[in-house]
């Protein structure tokens, strides 16, 4: 499983609607082969700072199956215009992962 991370800033003041509009966008990544869930997190120290957390079965199925497909089209329309800066996307892979078993 692949990690996909991107710090999303979003224009000040836009906040309220980016949130509304990534949520209807939510469609358009979760039809994609190999994604597996995608989390939004707002961060508490600066009100128009997300973080955007998806998990792939691989690399290629966002690289490739998202951002080569016509649903990434439809994501980019709804959501590209807020930001400011346009966010670095990184990958992760796990390398250890502990839980709480309590």
């Amino acid at each position: 499983m692949i990690l996909e991370v991107a710090i999303l800033n979003v224009k000040s003041g836009q906040e309220k609607q980016f949130e509304i509009d990534f949520d209807i966008a939510g469609q358009f990544i979760s039809s994609i082969k190999g994604y597996l869930k995608h989390s939004l997190r707002k961060c508490l120290e600066q009100n128009n700072k997300y973080i955007l957390l998806v998990d792939w079965e691989n690399l290629e199925d966002h690289t490739v199956g998202f951002r080569q497909s016509l649903e990434y089209l439809e994501w980019k329309k709804m959501l590209h215009h807020y930001y400011d800066p346009f966010p670095t996307v990184e990958h992760y892979e796990t390398i250890i992962e502990n839980k709480n078993n309590s």
